[in-house]
């Protein structure tokens, strides 16, 4: 099939972005398009117009601002994985970029786009989550902080209004953490039957910092605060993630689907959760 008719625009400045969002209609902004122009083609997305944000300069960087790690609306998934972001969090976008699709998927497909897109098998938006992301939106009218807890509503579905964009999404450090990120799937690139991020640290022999979240078990990404509640203050050792991972467990509402039962996610999270924990450990001592 072909696309259905539509306009096209593409701004020179994001302000002219902005500008044509807010004229309101059935818009949508094109950026790495690896999900919008598929739906398009199969016309189970017909927008009247699309708003494509790709000649805007100087909005692709991954840089560190004020001890954060900064990433631009138009930042592909590919630069995320050869970014030259130092420590924990740099190794963490790297081995989640390397679970995105294909390279040439890679490539053109943003790591903002991701968020927007809310895919609930997609792993930025697990990320986003589990290192309480600070989500810039921006319209004609103004800008606004929204904190990854808030973000993400449904599947395909965020707090993000009609007439924003992402311009920038801001990432902690993590400075003396061990990461991990692990992923089940049919095949390689494809989406995630469960995915699994953790991230974990170590003071005076006692986890002082725990986060750990899940990708492809509901219908957003999920934070697991009652797993992270135990590891605080315990040992971190692998009983105790052992035990994380069936509480982990016992949180979530799992899909059911063509790919997986709820049973086997529910087993999926288990499992993922102790291995990424352990990991996440080990690398702490590398």
């Amino acid at each position: 099939m072909k696309p259905a008719p539509f306009e096209y625009f593409a701004p020179a400045d994001i302000e002219e972005a902005l500008e044509l969002l807010g004229r309101g209609g059935d818009v949508k902004v094109l950026a790495g398009g690896q999900s919008l122009v598929p739906a398009m083609s199969f016309r189970l997305a017909t927008p009247e117009a699309l708003v494509d944000l790709n000649g805007i300069r100087d909005r692709d960087r991954v840089a560190i601002d004020g001890g954060e790690v900064v990433v631009g609306m138009l930042a592909r998934h590919r630069a995320l994985e050869t970014s030259a972001v130092p420590g924990p969090v740099g190794v963490l976008l790297a081995d989640t970029a390397r679970l995105v699709g294909h390279l040439p998927i890679r490539v053109r497909g943003t790591f903002a786009g991701s968020l927007a897109h809310a895919d609930p098998a997609a792993e930025w938006p697990m990320l986003a989550l589990a290192l309480d992301a600070s989500i810039v939106a921006r319209s004609a009218a103004g800008s606004r902080v929204i904190a990854a807890a808030d973000f993400f509503e449904g599947p395909f579905t965020t707090a993000l209004r009609e007439d924003e964009v992402i311009t920038e999404v801001r990432l902690p450090l993590l400075a003396d953490a061990g990461t991990a990120v692990l992923e089940q799937s049919r095949t390689a690139g494809d989406f995630a039957t469960v995915a699994v991020v953790a991230v974990v640290v170590v003071t005076d022999g006692k986890v002082s910092d725990a986060r750990v979240a899940a990708a492809g078990v509901e219908g957003r990404p999920v934070r697991f605060t009652d797993a992270e509640s135990l590891l605080l203050g315990s040992r971190p050792e692998p009983e105790v993630f052992t035990e994380a991972g069936r509480i982990a467990a016992q949180r979530v509402d799992p899909l059911s689907d063509a790919t997986a039962s709820a049973d086997y996610r529910r087993h999926l999270v288990e499992v993922l959760v102790r291995r990424a924990l352990n990991q996440a450990r080990s690398r702490l001592a590398a």
